[in-house]
């Protein structure tokens, strides 16, 4: 299994517009945060999890060049203003429309948004397609597992997703923008390869994990390596490295790990 973070920023990115230095250590690149998205390669099946405002940019800088499937874990802005760059994936699949999962509120947003996406195929080349489906709890496919859960962020859900790659048997799972881990969500995250955990800053939020609530839910959940996404402006790489316990770490754009 092979997963690629696109991006690790929160909802305004990493440095914010028309933002002072804040202590941050900007010449260090990993303080440069696009929108938080994840790109999984499952035996060979291409996953695309949310599609940022700054999607384009991440497929291209991380050669991005196939997508079978799309996942939208939420409707935020942030996670879905990029889906209109999903039409070049149309095209290289043919013309042939291409799957897209999330909640019933994702597919809602999408369908707000993106109403002249809503077709069998896209209406001409060089146009998006969009094919609607609700994300299944647990769905076994020829390259593995995809499994989610509904996490709690604010006022909506997010798709917590783990990932089974079925020749490996390598666990991967993703939670992104949630406030609370529940019981049977650090179970089914349990003793994961990697674990990518949402962490928005030191101080508390109403529905972002801090960093001590998430490094709290990293060690019940025990994976092998996780990695802190979805970071604010207000956290500098290097010094929340160091503060971190072994084991867990800050995420960056165009971090690739090979499971």
């Amino acid at each position: 299994m092979k997963v690629i973070i696109l991006g690790t920023g929160t909802s305004q990115g990493v440095p914010m517009i028309a933002q002072n230095s804040c202590g941050i250590d900007w010449k260090n690149k990993k303080n440069w945060r696009t929108r938080s998205s994840v790109h999984v390669i499952m035996d060979g099946l291409h996953i695309q999890v949310d599609a940022t405002p700054e999607f384009r940019l991440q497929c291209l800088h991380n050669e991005i060049n196939w997508i079978d499937i799309f996942i939208l874990t939420h409707g935020h802005a942030d996670h879905i203003a990029g889906m209109d760059d999903l039409r070049r994936f149309c095209d290289l699949k043919g013309g042939e429309a291409l799957p897209v999962y999330s909640t019933p509120e994702g597919l809602s947003r999408i369908k707000s948004m993106y109403p002249y996406a809503i077709l069998e195929k896209p209406k001409s080349k060089g146009y998006p397609a969009f094919s609607l489906a609700s994300m299944p709890s647990r769905w076994d496919l020829d390259q593995g597992i995809i499994e989610c859960t509904l996490l709690e962020h604010g006022d909506t859900n997010t798709l917590g997703l783990v990932f089974i790659e079925k020749s490996s048997g390598k666990k991967f799972s993703y939670y992104t923008d949630c406030k609370t881990v529940y019981p049977h969500q650090l179970k089914q995250a349990r003793y994961s390869d990697l674990l990518v955990l949402d962490a928005l800053r030191f101080e508390s939020h109403r529905s972002h994990l801090s960093i001590d609530e998430a490094v709290t839910i990293a060690k019940k959940i025990g994976a092998k390596n996780t990695y802190l996404t979805h970071l604010s402006w207000e956290l500098d790489h290097q010094v929340v490295e160091n503060y971190l316990p072994n084991g867990i770490h800050v995420g960056y754009d165009g971090l690739t790990l090979k499971l």
